[in-house]
């Protein structure tokens, strides 16, 4: 039978909300994750078939197709057609993970899931990454880190894992406020120095200020409007702001390599950066990389309408050049 389609949602958050899509600019998962919802599990997968071991990119399907709420229901029907499917099982993972998320699954029921999962397997970092992300939000940080050295052990440079880490290590610590040593920059630095040149990961020293910014502004440490903040304005993060800009300019050029699948959400936190910065002329350069693919994070950060923030933000930036 097949799943009820979800409801139609009527407040202004929820029309907000339908303005991001997770899958980025992913058309290939887009087309699998409609079939998908319509009760065709084949598309998809062939789709992870064709990821390989691209794993950065296989982690990002498999979390973009498991926060449908049909998900769970057709992967079910996918492995009870091909029980020996590892991709199936690693899917219910994904679908569990992120139905504990919503509050509707039991942890430790899918904490057990994503290990059979990982027993499988033992080469692929994807089942961690659904329990690193289970445990970023549910767990306790000793898990938090465990878990991240799991993904990291399979794949140094796991993009996803990083993010994650680094959005939980800037909640250490609240009350110490600006700390130019604080445990979060100083693992983004870390991340950049063991990372190949070419890697993404170059961004995250950025990911980490905005973090960072998140936690002091719910504390009451800095202003709930990141603009009028002097986080974005010292000059460790004039600093920060200039390297992951000239990495940008160096090693995102059209044809300069593979488009990473979640580049987008790395130039979402770059232009939030230099909006915020000032610098409007290389904000409006990310604006027009970025084109209709705006992530929520950052800027929601740190209660804000995020659709608004962006498309504020990005009139500024454009109507300045």
């Amino acid at each position: 039978m097949s799943p009820p389609p979800p409801p139609l949602g009527r407040s202004r958050k929820k029309r907000t909300a339908h303005a991001f899509d997770a899958a980025l600019d992913d058309a290939e998962l887009v087309v699998a994750r409609t079939a998908l919802t319509q009760g065709r599990w084949t598309e998809a997968r062939a789709l992870l078939a064709a990821t390989g071991n691209d794993w950065d990119r296989r982690g990002h399907r498999f979390d973009v197709l498991a926060q449908e709420p049909t998900t769970e229901a057709w992967a079910r029907d996918w492995r009870l057609a091909e029980p020996e499917s590892y991709d199936a099982e690693v899917l219910l993972a994904f679908a569990a993970v992120h139905k504990a998320l919503r509050g509707k699954a039991r942890s430790d029921k899918v904490r057990a899931r994503c290990r059979e999962a990982a027993a499988r397997q033992p080469a692929d970092p994807t089942p961690w990454l659904a329990l690193l992300l289970l445990e970023r939000s549910l767990g306790r940080e000793e898990d938090v880190v465990r878990l991240f050295d799991e993904v990291r052990h399979r794949h140094p440079e796991h993009h996803h894992a990083h993010h994650l880490m680094v959005a939980r290590l800037a909640e250490r610590r609240p009350d110490a406020g600006q700390d130019p040593m604080h445990e979060v920059y100083d693992f983004a630095s870390w991340a950049v120095e063991q990372a190949p040149a070419a890697s993404p990961l170059a961004v995250l020293p950025v990911v980490a200020h905005a973090e960072r910014y998140r936690v002091l502004a719910v504390a009451g440490l800095e202003s709930v409007d990141p603009a009028a903040s002097g986080h974005w304005t010292g000059r460790r993060a004039r600093g920060v702001m200039k390297a992951a800009f000239d990495w940008w300019l160096e090693w995102e050029r059209p044809g300069a390599a593979p488009a990473h699948p979640r580049a987008c959400i790395d130039l979402n936190f770059l232009a939030h950066a230099k909006s915020c910065e000032g610098r409007a002329a290389e904000a409006a350069a990310l604006f027009h990389r970025i084109g209709r693919h705006a992530t929520p994070a950052p800027w929601s950060y740190p209660d804000r309408d995020p659709y608004e923030a962006f498309g504020a933000a990005r009139a500024a930036a454009l109507g300045s050049t």
